[in-house]
């Protein structure tokens, strides 16, 4: 694997993170979709979608047009996401997760500003080596607290006019419940960002738990697989890869043990950067069909293991 790959891996990937990150925080502000809950209907691309049950027709319809207008304007069009999103988890796994998801794209984030100033990644790690001074903890805090607002307002811009509430909150005219929803959220949100990000991914999110399962379910699917013969490499890196991978998972072991891994790729990097002198390149890489088949049942850990011992 050439530097220029690597770089481009990278640098494709952050192009894609920065890009859906902004459609996030954008998509309510210029109604390209949201749930305006003052008119109980919601804009797609700045167009009422209102399933073809407007209060103005409803009356003129049968129950047969009724049912095709929610089927095709509705149903067909989520059975198609579901579809599209369920195939991509299928051939590739976590993708999206690893290449889209604005939470991911804050976890790494987080991940890197704790290490900076905290020489840890999270707080069940053993830091590098501990500091008394508060100030790089409130700073990382602040941090957290500071997106968590951020996400807090474009959640709720998701379901109220975003314009209304900007022009609310800047006059400090916020009515009881949205400052409510604010003020919990943001709470909730920077205690995740802080303490729990990793087990969000891990165990609270039910889109990426659900692409776990069908990125499981197939033997073929895209998978980092371990090159066993040139073990040994290992000896000198002290684990980069699995200290790198933002989700705390066994790199070289078996696609059980990475039932969550997100397919980013930063483990590759880690290892590309350990091995950089060494002409055969890394011992992991991306594999799928029968070389990932191989993956679920080889015990790479084990191996990995047996290695250490013998040092």
């Amino acid at each position: 694997m050439t530097q220029t790959t690597v770089y481009s891996r990278e640098h494709i990937r952050t192009i894609s993170q920065y890009g859906f990150y902004l459609l996030f925080l954008s998509a309510p502000l210029l109604n390209i979709f949201r749930f305006d809950i003052l008119d109980g209907h919601f804009i797609v691309f700045g167009h009422s979608w209102m399933l073809g049950l407007e209060s103005s027709e409803f009356e003129c319809l049968d129950t047969s047009h009724s049912v095709r207008n929610v089927l095709l304007n509705f149903l067909l069009p989520v059975f198609i996401l579901i579809l599209i999103t369920g195939l991509i988890a299928w051939k590739f796994g976590r993708v999206y997760c690893g290449w889209l998801c604005p939470h991911f794209s804050v976890v790494e984030t987080i991940n890197r500003s704790m290490l900076k100033y905290l020489n840890r990644v999270t707080f069940w790690e053993k830091p590098s080596f501990k500091s008394r001074q508060a100030l790089p903890w409130l700073f990382v805090l602040s941090i957290c607290i500071l997106i968590a607002f951020i996400w807090s307002f474009i959640l709720l811009g998701y379901i109220y006019p975003p314009r209304l509430l900007s022009s609310h909150l800047y006059h400090l005219e916020l009515s009881f419940g949205p400052s409510l929803f604010l003020l919990v959220m943001t709470i909730i949100l920077t205690i995740d960002f802080f303490f729990a990000r990793h087990l969000f991914c891990q165990y609270g999110c039910s889109f990426g738990i659900m692409q776990s399962f069908v990125w499981m379910a197939n033997s073929k699917s895209m998978v980092i697989g371990f090159d066993k013969s040139r073990a040994h490499l290992c000896h000198s890196c002290d684990s980069k890869c699995d200290k790198a991978c933002p989700m705390r998972l066994p790199v070289r072991g078996i696609k059980r043990a990475k039932f969550t891994c997100t397919q980013c790729g930063i483990c590759l990097t880690a290892c590309d950067d350990s091995l950089s002198d060494n002409p055969e390149g890394r011992v992991i890489h991306w594999v799928s069909n029968t070389e990932a088949s191989a993956v679920d049942r080889q015990a790479a850990s084990f191996a990995i293991k047996r290695l250490n011992k013998s040092k």
